[in-house]
């Protein structure tokens, strides 16, 4: 009787431990794709430490427009009517609310003007990552900052602890403002109420040996790449051309570089 009470509870063990494996790496894109097969026999994009660089002088209003809506509608971000509500992942500001710390009385028309695109910054030592109680949100060895939204308990000290405003709070259920309550993307997981959401430099797409989709959809003003490999396009880039980051001065230690 013993042992077979035993038995029984090292399978149900093991069994909860794979039940709770899958559901959280599910959650967030990591070791699962879209296909159902195993990610060793897909083409995987690795890095030491990815990042990005965006070039103002080659955004417009559309272009953002049209990078904003490859991401939200790829990641199933819902449309809400109260802007309270809202829900961003990446979108636009003026450039003195982007760039606060660049403050200046007699700021150039083009730059007053600009409209800076602005996303989650995977900052290096990302704030939000100290300030979760539960690890809902974690950072990858490859410095990418993500959500477990089966471990997030919607106590938003990530959102306070963020400088950025890059973080979004479900106040309601997010499929309510999806077209006809149905994902856009049946391939990437729709969330719930009460959990938080941002930017994740698109995981699963760089699982699967792709770019982030508004690389794709930026028309070369967004270059993606290993800010530890010297010999990567973002390298050169970041040597040949004068960037700055926002509120690098916090020591958060941006991934996100722009070009002014």
């Amino acid at each position: 009787m013993k042992e077979s009470r035993r038995s029984f509870l090292k399978i149900a063990g093991v069994s909860a431990l794979g039940l709770t494996a899958a559901s959280n790496a599910h959650a967030i894109g990591e070791y699962f794709i879209p296909s159902g097969k195993a990610i060793k026999d897909q083409k995987v994009t690795e890095a030491d430490r990815w990042g990005m660089v965006i070039d103002t002088r080659k955004l417009t209003h559309e272009l953002n427009e049209k990078i904003g809506k490859a991401c939200h509608l790829n990641h199933n971000v819902p449309e809400l009517d109260n802007k309270n509500h809202e829900i961003k992942w990446i979108w636009e500001e003026h450039y003195e609310h982007a760039f606060t710390q660049q403050p200046n009385e007699y700021q150039s028309e083009k730059a007053e003007h600009a409209p800076i695109l602005v996303l989650c910054n995977q900052c290096e030592n990302p704030p939000c990552v100290q300030a979760c109680p539960t690890k809902a949100t974690f950072k990858r060895e490859d410095g990418i900052v993500l959500m477990d939204f089966h471990r997030c308990i919607g106590c938003r000290f990530c959102m306070a602890a963020c400088p950025y405003g890059s973080r979004s709070f479900n106040f309601q259920d997010p499929r309510n403002g999806l077209e006809d309550g149905k994902p856009t993307n049946p391939e990437f997981p729709t969330r719930t109420k009460g959990v938080v959401e941002k930017c994740n430099f698109c995981a699963e797409r760089l699982a699967v040996g792709k770019d982030p989709y508004c690389v794709e959809a930026s028309e070369g003003a967004i270059v993606f790449g290993d800010l530890s490999d010297e010999k990567s396009e973002i390298r050169k880039v970041l040597k040949e051309n004068y960037t700055i980051r926002r509120k690098a001065s916090l020591g958060t230690g941006p991934s996100v570089f722009y070009i002014v």
